[in-house]
């Protein structure tokens, strides 16, 4: 069996900024900097056929690549204890439009679709533990947090592999996104 999911990867330089933010909350389980990326879809354990026909449906997906931001910080779930602190993305039409390329790719094979609204973050942080007065302390302090926008040009399917220290992600394939098309004056 394997457990995939669909993902951006983030340039290094981001990572370096995104791990200036973690510490601070006692309790907090931090995401090393080298498993930090943004989750497009998870899909989950599939036996090896399905695993085949996801690695070529996703290499089907027709989309330009486009910019992203690191904008904000908040904490999932948004009433009650909190349990993930991340970083949110600035609205982004070719981000979301993609998103839903890759959830149509996956419905398409019979995976049952996300019920969830996609909310499009990077997780910095397991809650288990940590003071709730603490996180909210830090989600004010912190809540400012921009990055500069970075390009993205390609989209990840990785396998998930869990273990005692938390979850490892290996990249199993590469999908590129076309440059965008630019206007062509008529003369």
């Amino acid at each position: 069996m394997h457990r995939l999911f669909v993902a951006i990867d983030l340039p290094d330089a981001a990572k370096t900024r995104l791990a200036g933010l973690c510490s601070g909350i006692r309790g907090a389980r931090w995401v090393e900097p080298e498993q930090m990326h943004l989750t497009l879809r998870f899909i989950g354990e599939v036996d090896g056929p399905l695993f085949d026909d996801i690695r070529l449906a996703l290499g089907r997906i027709e989309s330009e690549s486009f910019a992203l931001t690191l904008d904000g910080l908040g904490v999932f779930p948004m009433r009650g204890p909190p349990h993930t602190l991340w970083v949110g993305i600035a609205p982004n039409p070719a981000l979301m439009r993609l998103q839903a390329k890759v959830e149509a790719a996956l419905v398409a094979l019979g995976l049952e679709p996300e019920r969830r609204n996609y909310h499009p973050h990077v997780t910095l942080a397991r809650l288990k533990g940590a003071r709730a007065y603490q996180v909210s302390e830090y989600v004010s302090y912190q809540g400012p947090f921009r990055a500069l926008p970075f390009p993205v040009a390609t989209f990840q399917l990785y396998q998930s592999f869990l273990g005692n220290g938390g979850a490892l992600h290996r990249v199993e394939m590469i999908y590129p996104l076309a440059a965008p098309a630019r206007a062509v004056t008529a003369s």
